[in-house]
């Protein structure tokens, strides 16, 4: 079953969020296997991502290889996303 996450990073810059998003590019294998879709919305205070995955498996998968990267980069850690399971989605165009 597909699963939505929201997560607010308080604190965290777009620069911040880029070098992360390059680490994770550079990384072998897939890191974002089962993504469906994935937004980042610059705040006033930091970032507000919204992700749709296509299990709940998927998303730890993801928690475990990001958290030791997003470290690195220096975004905090702590804050638990918000999850809920998904009713139905569908993208344009597929």
């Amino acid at each position: 079953m597909a699963i939505f996450m929201q997560a607010e990073l308080a604190g965290v810059t777009t620069e911040q969020y880029d070098e992360l998003h390059a680490r994770l590019r550079s990384l072998p294998g897939n890191p974002f296997e089962g993504c469906l879709a994935h937004v980042a919305v610059p705040t006033g205070s930091g970032l507000r991502i919204f992700d749709l995955w296509e299990s709940e498996q998927a998303l730890r998968r993801f928690n475990e290889t990001v958290m030791p990267v997003a470290a690195e980069v220096g975004i905090p850690q702590g804050g638990m996303p918000q999850t809920s399971q998904v009713h139905n989605y569908w993208v344009p165009g597929m």
